[in-house]
């Protein structure tokens, strides 16, 4: 089992359109607040499986309002459509970030096979 990764860092951008977060393994990523606001953890997005997990469109201009602790493995975040249900691990976080480039593509390709755009 791989062992938990640990941030050392956590910070909003001022536009609150980026989360940076640094790990104790060296790995930082600067997570934008529409990616994570598509890819929330939340039974909203996910559904309680991959059959029930939802294409979310029109997020492009999002941003974080708030980021509180969700004890000393999590955080939550909330976004300006007032969407607060999704728990971010530490793990998660790390997985978003290492996998970003494949998952917003397999997003804007989702998007476009169901006629739906970031902006609306």
């Amino acid at each position: 089992m791989t062992p938990a990764r640990w941030p050392t860092e956590l910070r909003l951008s001022k536009d609150k359109r980026t989360l940076r977060i640094a790990f104790d393994d060296g790995s930082a990523f600067d997570l934008p607040a529409e990616y994570l606001r598509i890819a929330s953890p939340s039974a909203e997005v996910q559904g309680h499986g991959p059959a029930d997990r939802k294409t979310v469109p029109g997020k492009h201009l999002v941003e974080i309002i708030g980021v509180e602790p969700v004890g000393n493995y999590a955080v939550k975040l909330i976004f300006d459509d007032l969407h607060d249900t999704g728990i971010y691990g530490w793990d998660y976080l790390h997985k978003l970030g290492a996998e970003q480039e494949e998952r917003w593509r397999a997003y804007l390709d989702e998007l476009a096979a169901k006629g739906l755009s970031r902006d609306r």
